[in-house]
């Protein structure tokens, strides 16, 4: 992303929407896989029990933060998993993603 923002500025916009729709439409494959598979979902529940108490407790904004590097993978996965509804996932996760190429595509502008 830095480099083409480098060499191509006038095109940050489409990066940034590329970047964040690519990553939103990988994410929402994790979310159906988690709502129509079950696989090893009790031991995943076990294993991970702050972070499906946060995904209990925050709903659908908590894939705010399906952009981090681990937890952001699980995060999709957790909220198909507990059937939350499509429309509120996919909004926070494009919003989550959009946000960090933005910093991205803001800070090599700006400070690179």
């Amino acid at each position: 992303m830095i480099y083409y923002v480098k060499n191509a500025p006038q095109h940050a916009f489409g990066y940034l929407l590329a970047g964040s729709i690519g990553n939103t439409l990988g994410a929402v494959i994790t979310y159906f896989m988690g709502y129509y598979f079950y696989w090893g979902r009790d031991k995943a529940q076990h294993k991970y029990i702050r972070l499906t108490a946060f995904c209990r407790r925050y709903g659908a904004p908590a894939l705010l933060l399906s952009w981090l590097p681990v937890i952001g993978d699980l995060l999709p996965l957790i909220a198909g998993w507990f059937k939350l509804r499509i429309m509120p996932c996919l909004i926070f996760i494009f919003l989550g993603k959009a946000l960090r190429y933005g910093i991205i595509i803001v800070s090599t502008l700006y400070f690179l």
